[in-house]
């Protein structure tokens, strides 16, 4: 009986020590997955951008926070048409994935699914992030202009979990590195 007891004790325990351990892993697995997935659907948009030679935007939090969806540009980097910049531009509804017809002459036709992000991770400030068809990358002004291509060390979106960070950065090459 008392070995038994010995066993139950020690195996409570280990167990102590090693639920936090398992928890803070999962919660590091989530943010490494999100990371992956922002990372992959921003090389997705620049790879659709070249090969179908539109320009293709990344949109963050959008339609609704921890969700991003890549969306075909309607109208012009200096002109957006009214629709671009509608707030149901991210809706499946009002744009659905995928698009209700495959003629290259009708926009959008190039849409993404909406993504979703681990509930337990959110995005710092991201602004959206536009590939023209030669590859290189641009920043998206409020207004949906955008006119320059990113500066310097190019820009993050920054995935966040509790008090770990993590980002994905955009040069203005179009360079994509999980950081």
């Amino acid at each position: 009986m008392v070995d038994m007891v010995i066993v139950v004790a020690l195996i409570g325990t280990l167990s102590a020590i090693a639920i936090p351990l398992i928890q803070r892993m999962d919660e590091a697995i989530a943010l490494g997955q999100s990371q992956r997935m922002v990372a992959s659907e921003l090389q997705q948009a620049r790879l659709k951008s070249v090969a179908s030679n539109r320009i293709m935007r990344v949109r963050f939090n959008c339609p609704t926070g921890q969700q991003f969806r890549m969306v075909e540009l309607v109208g012009t980097p200096t002109a957006p048409a009214t629709q671009d910049t509608a707030s149901n531009r991210c809706s499946e509804t009002a744009y659905p994935y995928p698009a209700a017809d495959n003629n290259p002459v009708t926009t959008p036709n190039q849409d993404g699914p909406i993504r979703r992000l681990d509930y337990r991770v959110s995005f710092g400030a991201s602004q959206t992030v536009e590939f023209r068809p030669t590859g290189v990358a641009y920043s998206v002004n409020a207004d949906g202009t955008s006119g320059q291509p990113f500066g310097g060390e190019g820009i993050a979106i920054t995935l966040t979990k509790g008090s770990q960070t993590k980002s994905v950065t955009v040069n203005a090459l179009g360079r994509i590195q999980a950081q």
